[in-house]
């Protein structure tokens, strides 16, 4: 085991194992298997070229001083590849097992060889008007240097020998690129009267003709390959006079980032690999691929096949919040109380709503939001553009560093400036993570507050598969801390005392710490003592060894984390009092919910932040207490069904492994429960004096 800390990189990958478990999970539909079997790809790639880009920038800088897990960045990276080279060779296996079962079913993956003649010349047919035009053959030879090749994207190598030459000659070497603004999964004509359904993977339907691109040569060998880039952005922000041109600038730059990983397929012509390889200068991180590379086709295999609702999870519709059901108008609902959301289950339509009308409320002086990543057709942002043409004050806090989201972002910061709104991309050296909306509105005779504030992005896209927390509020407080925030962000404004909200950099983490004390104080004293988090990262040493200490007072913890967790649980001293799940289910877990038992009341808060060293010192984050006691009813049992769940809960054990809950005779799936409102939400009549301590 070692040390008092589990590796935050060696953590990643036994998160994306969970994931990879659920691809294997016969319990779940087959298609749904072959969903999470893609998002183990696109985890694996993000991870390849973020966070072990990092650790081989730190090992080419010569630092080699043991991390606080007890890891030299050396001695991590062989440790790193070790684990992802076994996972890979797991991702494949069950890829080969899902295949099967497809098949049974009557969908195929086919190769050219199994079709008969019609479907060949439809398919050669498709090659020829579709494919072909855009197929770009790329010589390597004296006059014709490497060209660039794009991180992450599907390439062939072809090996050729001219007609006439020797045996013994060197052959010849191009590539050819796989389009990927084609659909890497083509259907195929059915045989007739044949129920069956056919698909066919582009690159194979391109290997098949790439003869035609090469006359005069002899194929010898044609094989897959794909290769990682560091992705990582690397800005200076200080020196920058405009951070989006500056932002622009690196996005060019990702492009000829340091390679990572090189991915070929199993049986590739030796000279190909060692060409890549020298031109690559990559050598150590060649992962050879026993089946088709880059298996994140896999969600649209899934998406092509259409029907068999038995192979899907059951067809779920967000419920749209009951309050705003039985009264449209979201001011008048909010003058009289807080309204509690819980997406996926309630509807995010009732936040675009909100926003909506805001943008045609002629009472509506200003609308101030942060926005982080955002959908491509985003209606929240359209119904800004409509409030800005109409006169009213509109700004936008827009991430331009969201990563991966660069450039939709930097689109939508074009949009929003020249429709009048005023768009700032937040303080030099800090992202701008939290999520928060603002509306300034003429009510009688003063101006009132409406907040929106969310553990999750404003995306109407993710809010579909992501679990996420939403606040509506008027409260004069968190109002007022609001307009404080957006000074901070837009303007010279220093930081205050906050009257409600916690803000990081300068506040949150203090608070959380503080918090933690006051129950391991509270546990000294022999005091009941209580902390429940619900949060998706774990990373920070600070937090780990924070809850340590309020472990060994007696404090009793409760960490429902989603991905990454550096604390060792239950180990005899040091964390005897603390048990640590992690919930791999149809939506992915985005919440993040904080309850500490010794408040006056017990203090119920939801934020944007993480657990990790990023979101409590390196980024705008916010955390906001809950303070009417049906919607601290309502966490308090939403808590409950996670702390409850036996089927796709796993127990975090001290030696950094994650193991199932044991047989039991009733099995309890939160999320499946969570889609009956009622198990949840509570109405006003239910929530009568203070919450009760949680059992």
């Amino acid at each position: 085991m070692g040390g008092n800390y589990i590796n935050r990189e060696l953590s990643w990958i036994e998160f994306n194992r969970r994931v990879l478990e659920e691809a294997q999970d016969t319990t779940n539909p087959l298609l749904e298997r072959m969903m999470f079997l893609s998002i183990v790809s696109t985890n694996l790639d993000e991870f390849m070229n973020i966070r072990v880009a990092k650790v081989l920038d730190i090992i080419k800088s010569g630092y080699e001083k043991k991390d606080f897990s007890g890891f030299t960045p050396s001695h991590l990276l062989k440790r790193i590849f070790k684990r992802t080279l076994l996972m890979t060779t797991e991702q494949y296996k069950t890829y080969r097992e899902l295949t099967r079962a497809l098949s049974k079913e009557g969908i195929t993956l086919c190769s050219y060889e199994d079709l008969n003649h019609t479907q060949k010349t439809k398919i050669d047919e498709y090659y020829h008007t579709f494919v072909s035009p855009i197929l770009t053959p790329m010589a390597i030879d004296q006059s014709h240097p490497f060209p660039l090749v794009h991180s992450q994207q599907l390439y062939l190598s072809i090996v050729l020998q001219r007609e006439g030459d020797a045996p013994e000659d060197e052959p010849y070497f191009a590539m050819v690129q796989v389009p990927s603004n084609l659909s890497r999964v083509i259907p195929i004509p059915s045989r007739a009267k044949s129920k069956k359904l056919a698909f066919m993977l582009l690159d194979d339907l391109i290997k098949q003709h790439i003869h035609s691109l090469f006359r005069g040569y002899t194929l010898v060998a044609v094989n897959s390959f794909r290769l990682t880039r560091n992705a990582d952005l690397s800005l200076d922000e200080e020196g920058a006079e405009d951070l989006l041109e500056e932002i622009e600038k690196e996005l060019r730059q990702r492009r000829w980032g340091a390679p990572v990983r090189l991915e070929v397929e199993k049986g590739m012509h030796p000279y190909a690999l060692e060409l890549l390889k020298e031109e690559f200068e990559i050598h150590d991180h060649v992962v050879t691929i026993d089946g088709p590379i880059d298996l994140s086709f896999c969600s649209k295999l899934a998406a092509e096949v259409k029907g068999h609702p038995d192979m899907r999870f059951p067809r779920t519709e967000p419920v749209y919040p009951a309050e705003f059901a039985a009264n449209s108008d979201f001011f008048a609902v909010l003058q009289n109380k807080d309204v509690l959301l819980y997406h996926p289950y309630e509807s995010f339509q009732a936040v675009i709503d909100f926003i909506c009308q805001a943008a045609y409320d002629p009472k509506v002086l200003a609308i101030k939001m942060t926005l982080y990543r955002v959908s491509g057709t985003s209606k929240l942002v359209t119904a800004l553009l409509h409030a800005a043409e109409s006169g009213k004050q509109v700004t936008v806090a827009l991430e331009l560093k969201a990563r991966f989201d660069e450039e939709r972002n930097i689109a939508w910061a074009r949009a929003l400036e020249k429709a009048g709104c005023h768009v700032v991309y937040g303080l030099v050296g800090l992202k701008t993570h939290a999520k928060i909306t603002l509306v300034v509105r003429q009510e009688r005779d003063c101006l009132k507050r409406y907040v929106h504030m969310s553990t999750g992005n404003y995306n109407e896209n993710t809010a579909r598969v992501y679990t996420d927390i939403g606040l509506m509020t008027s409260h004069p407080q968190i109002g007022s801390d609001a307009s404080a925030l957006f000074n901070e962000i837009t303007g010279y404004s220093s930081s205050r005392d906050w009257e409600a909200l916690s803000v990081a950099p300068t506040h949150l983490k203090d608070s959380l710490f503080a918090m933690i004390r006051k129950e391991a104080e509270q546990a000294r004293a022999g005091k009941p003592a209580r902390i429940i988090a619900k949060i998706n990262s774990l990373s920070s040493q600070e937090m780990v060894d924070e809850l340590y200490l309020a472990s060994q007072a007696g404090v009793k913890i409760d960490l429902i984390v989603r991905g990454v967790c550096c604390l060792r649980p239950g180990v005899p001293g040091l964390s005897d009092n603390i048990r640590v799940i992690s919930i791999i289910d149809r939506f992915l877990e985005h919440s993040r919910i904080f309850y500490f038992e010794n408040g006056k009341p017990s203090q119920y808060w939801i934020s944007s932040a993480d657990w990790m060293t990023r979101n409590l010192t390196r980024r705008i984050e916010l955390m906001c207490p809950i303070f009417d006691d049906r919607l601290r009813e309502t966490l308090k049992r939403i808590l409950q069904l996670h702390l409850h769940d036996n089927v796709k809960a796993r127990q975090l054990m001290p030696n950094g492994t994650y193991t199932r809950m044991k047989e039991v005779s009733e099995e309890f799936r939160s999320q499946f429960e969570a889609l009956t409102v009622e198990s949840w939400k509570v109405n006003d009549a239910a929530a009568e004096g203070v919450v009760p301590v949680l059992s």
